[in-house]
């Protein structure tokens, strides 16, 4: 017996599913949250700190 014939009958496609579903969730979850509209100001912060000319700005440094 070979080891495709033992992998084939073993039926692990499901776990594939579930990892596929799985990230799917995660992935939309995140993008829900990045875009929120209570998250707006903050993006539009982030999106002008390579234009700004003053010192260095750190995540910890900003004002909210």
């Amino acid at each position: 017996m070979k080891l495709s014939d033992i992998m084939s009958y073993a039926q692990l496609s499901v776990y594939t599913e579930v990892a596929l579903v799985l990230f799917l969730g995660v992935f939309i979850a995140i993008a829900i949250h990045t875009f929120l509209p209570s998250r707006r100001r903050e993006l539009d912060a982030a999106s002008r700190i390579p234009l700004e000319d003053d010192g260095v700005r750190t995540p910890r440094t900003m004002e909210r």
